[in-house]
């Protein structure tokens, strides 16, 4: 490893003492927790509340279109139809190479019929010869449902996290497991406000692989924790908490940082459409490694866990050699 001094600066093995800042870092959190939920449900209005709502759940027009025998220049298409000012803009190829997917909002005071004409016009005007396959308009009904879907998927991975984590720990572990997944949701959700990012469909997979990402780092955590909590009987059990995090800790800096470098260039050069789903697992994965410490370990420490039954043996000293 001599020929990689970046990762080389990072220490092995670490002394900080986390549970020490345990207490001001989990009101800062509650605080920032309380303030995204404000944030996301003012003004308590449905279907996305204070959420700039994507196509997916506030509802618009698709049309299915045609460029046959030529593929279609999807890029050309996205950019003559974003400087129409329709909001949330998506078109996606798929299928022949020659067909693509466009969505678009209705804007408010408008006729649907109307601004789908225009919007047949200035695709006819930026690739030609173009055909109209097929023209759906998605409701808000439907949008509803889509929503109240993706909220399940969120509120149901997080309850089969944990049953995972206390039928492989316990349950004081899964209670501290979730409170990070919640801590991380909620302030991602707010994060989306703030930054009026689109809340869609891919905003839902986003926080879908924030929370697996978060667990990962979680369980590695935990997983040390009980190992030391067998090994060391009679440490207290915050010095037991700081040790098994500055154990995992240099691990988790690298792992997080691939990431974070991939996820960067992903938001530089993915282009408008991967923007928003490059920031939101950015500050997730940021968030995710916070809250494994300051959060998880920190319910641990409050509810109290069983120690190994098994004393460790200590280990003997050879004898010296007259």
């Amino acid at each position: 490893m001599k020929y990689w001094p970046l990762i080389k600066v990072l220490p092995v093995r670490t002394h900080f003492r986390f549970v020490r800042l345990a207490k001001y870092f989990s009101i800062l959190s509650i605080l920032a927790v309380v303030t995204s939920l404000a944030l996301t449900l003012y003004p308590f209005k449905p279907p996305c509340f204070g959420m700039a709502c994507g196509i997916d759940f506030k509802g618009g027009t698709v049309l299915e279109i045609s460029t046959a025998p030529q593929p279609v220049d999807v890029g050309r298409v996205r950019a003559a139809l974003g400087a129409m000012h329709l909001g949330d803009v998506q078109v996606q190829g798929f299928g022949a190479p020659s067909s693509a997917m466009v969505k678009f909002q209705t804007p408010e005071g408008a006729s649907p019929s109307d601004t789908a004409d225009a919007v047949r016009a200035k695709i006819a005007q930026t690739v030609s010869p173009v055909r109209f396959v097929k023209t759906d308009v998605v409701g808000p009904k439907v949008s509803s449902e889509l929503l109240t879907k993706g909220l399940l998927a969120l509120g149901g991975a997080i309850l089969l996290m944990l049953v995972y984590i206390w039928f492989r720990f316990e349950l004081q572990f899964g209670l501290g497991a979730v409170a990070a997944l919640f801590h991380d949701v909620f302030l991602t959700f707010g994060l989306i406000t703030l930054a009026r990012i689109e809340f869609n469909l891919t905003a839902v997979a986003a926080l879908l692989t924030i929370i697996g990402y978060s667990m990962n780092d979680t369980v590695v955590v935990f997983d040390r924790f009980r190992e030391n909590l067998r090994k060391y009987k009679r440490m207290p059990m915050a010095e037991i908490i700081d040790l098994s995090i500055n154990e995992m800790l240099t691990r988790t800096i690298i792992t997080s940082m691939t990431a974070v470098f991939a996820l960067i260039a992903l938001a530089v050069f993915g282009g408008p459409n991967l923007w928003g789903l490059s920031i939101i697992m950015l500050f997730g994965i940021l968030i995710g490694t916070y809250s494994s410490i300051y959060i998880a370990a920190p319910v641990i420490l409050l509810w109290g866990v069983k120690r190994g039954e098994d004393e460790v043996e200590p280990l003997k000293t050879a004898k010296a050699r007259p």
